[in-house]
């Protein structure tokens, strides 16, 4: 037998696995933007002019559609290359944390608010007295990098973490690291949308202040659309992530007011915001109101059960905890059911987990994965099999 199956895993099932392992919107957007940059490329288009977002032919001849279409062109394969790579850690991680119905959501906000910054700043510049910079209403942009901007600055603060890397080469604090990004593209590729970029940090830094609650519906409007007939065929993937669950302890660090959304513009609830922000990880001990924005983590279709997720901490690895989650669902529901009851259900439910966890050893092994490291995953992972995946993957990596 062979001693080690991981290691020798080919570039084929180590590709499936990664393209797995990215949620449903995610790659979707991947998927979307891929299949028009190879039309463009195939038909030899590539003047953008009728799909780019040009602020003087939207305020003249209202092509709103601008846009939307705007941010799935891209001019290069470089381009598009760069932008989806860094939208998969980005994208991912928010996506496992809202849903894949609130990332779309978000994404589409996004996109319109950063439209209407740069539409702003644009007329403002070009038609101040002092100057006139008829070039920015003018120009012709094209690219998810304005979405992606908006992303870096929210996953920043929601991280906590205190310094980010810069293409591996330094570290420099994370406060600081999205306006580091926008000033060495600009200076490494002068043809990049400078005004682009900013709005998008600009948009990301509305959204995390709260200045865009008003704009975010509830939990109810999320559930509908995800049992709506019309995305059953969504719903159903397994890579698709619902946002429902409401899983108070799973509270993440925000800077809006959690029990008030319309009056966020109030001039107290900016200073608050503005004075306290410095990314920091905070440890949620009790159960507090959820968040308009995040009522709780996303748990995927496949799960086997609604599992309860401690807030995130850098300082414990994945494994760790797991553990403690675990051995805290078995406290919580001893001391929730008396002894009789816990007879009565266990021998149908440790039946029903046998099986499964049979189906899912077997599945795993067949990945390439070895029989214990399986076993040990399962355990740690309490049955959930898209956990067990990332308890793997760590151990190999």
């Amino acid at each position: 037998m062979r001693s080690n199956i991981v290691t020798e895993a080919g570039l084929p099932t180590r590709m499936g696995q990664w393209w797995e392992g990215i949620p449903f919107f995610t790659s979707s957007i991947i998927l979307i933007c891929g299949t028009i940059y190879l039309v463009c490329l195939l038909v030899g288009y590539d003047s953008f002019v009728e799909v780019c977002f040009l602020p003087v032919a939207i305020l003249s001849h209202f092509q709103v559609y601008r846009i939307f279409t705007s941010v799935l062109f891209h001019g290069s394969l470089l381009h598009v290359l760069f932008n989806m790579l860094a939208l998969v850690p980005l994208g991912s991680e928010l996506e496992r944390i809202m849903g894949s119905i609130r990332m779309l959501y978000l994404t589409i906000l996004l996109a319109i608010s950063n439209a209407i910054i740069h539409l702003f700043i644009a007329v403002v510049m070009a038609h101040n007295p002092f100057h006139h910079y008829d070039n920015l209403m003018n120009e012709c942009a094209i690219g998810f990098s304005g979405i992606l901007f908006s992303l870096i600055v929210i996953e920043t603060s929601l991280s906590g973490i205190q310094s980010r890397s810069v293409f591996g080469l330094f570290n420099v604090p994370a406060q600081w690291y999205v306006w580091i990004l926008l000033v060495v593209f600009q200076l490494l590729m002068t043809n990049v949308s400078f005004l682009g970029h900013l709005c998008g940090i600009i948009t990301g830094f509305a959204y995390i202040y709260g200045l865009l609650n008003f704009l975010l519906p509830g939990t109810a409007f999320y559930s509908a659309m995800e049992s709506s007939s019309l995305l059953s065929s969504c719903v159903r993937r397994p890579k698709f992530i619902l946002c429902t669950g409401g899983n108070p302890s799973a509270q993440l660090p925000t800077y809006s007011d959690q029990n008030t959304t319309s009056n966020s513009l109030s001039v107290p609830n900016v200073w608050r915001n503005l004075s306290s922000w410095m990314p920091r990880r905070e440890t949620v001990t009790e159960p507090q109101q959820q968040d308009n924005r995040f009522p709780g983590r996303g748990r995927t279709l496949g799960s086997a059960q609604n599992q309860s997720a401690p807030a995130d901490d850098s300082e414990f690895n994945l494994q760790t905890r797991l553990l403690d989650r675990s051995s805290a669902d078995r406290q919580s529901s001893d001391g929730r059911q008396n002894d009789s009851a816990v007879v009565d259900r266990a021998t149908p439910m440790q039946n029903q987990r046998s099986v499964a966890s049979d189906a899912e050893i077997q599945k795993l092994v067949s990945m390439g994965f070895e029989k214990t490291q399986v076993e040990v995953a399962l355990a740690a992972a309490d049955g959930d099999i898209n956990i067990a995946v990332e308890i793997l993957m760590s151990q190999k990596d």
